[in-house]
């Protein structure tokens, strides 16, 4: 149960290490809030943004991955990379991972 997340840098082969994660809810009425940040680990994951049972609802993972590559000394096109998902059933673990380069993604529903 809960939400968290990884990125491999396919360019490299590695994981990201050290890129800030946000996780952002949609309110009902409008906006988001802030339900936690995290920064990837040297495996580059970011475990419990939520630990236990999620709120349903309409989720958004925002990776600072311009600052990642920056600190590489890359270009990149993206500067952030935002992920939108929903989550239907509290009981289940929901994990995004972010497969990335300097100048593309791809993302899935991971286990």
């Amino acid at each position: 149960m809960g939400i968290s997340t990884h990125i491999l840098d396919t360019s490299r082969g590695r994981p990201a290490h050290g890129v800030a994660v946000t996780l952002l809810r949609e309110q009902a009425g409008g906006g988001r809030s802030v339900v936690n940040v995290g920064v990837t680990d040297a495996d580059g994951r970011v475990k419990g943004l939520v630990e236990g049972q999620p709120d349903t609802g309409l989720y958004t993972l925002r990776f600072a991955v311009g600052e990642y590559f920056q600190g590489l000394g890359q270009e990149a096109f993206y500067p952030q990379v935002e992920v939108s998902f929903v989550v239907k059933s509290a009981a289940e673990h929901y994990h995004v991972p972010l497969l990335l380069n300097p100048f593309g993604y791809s993302t899935y529903r991971g286990s």
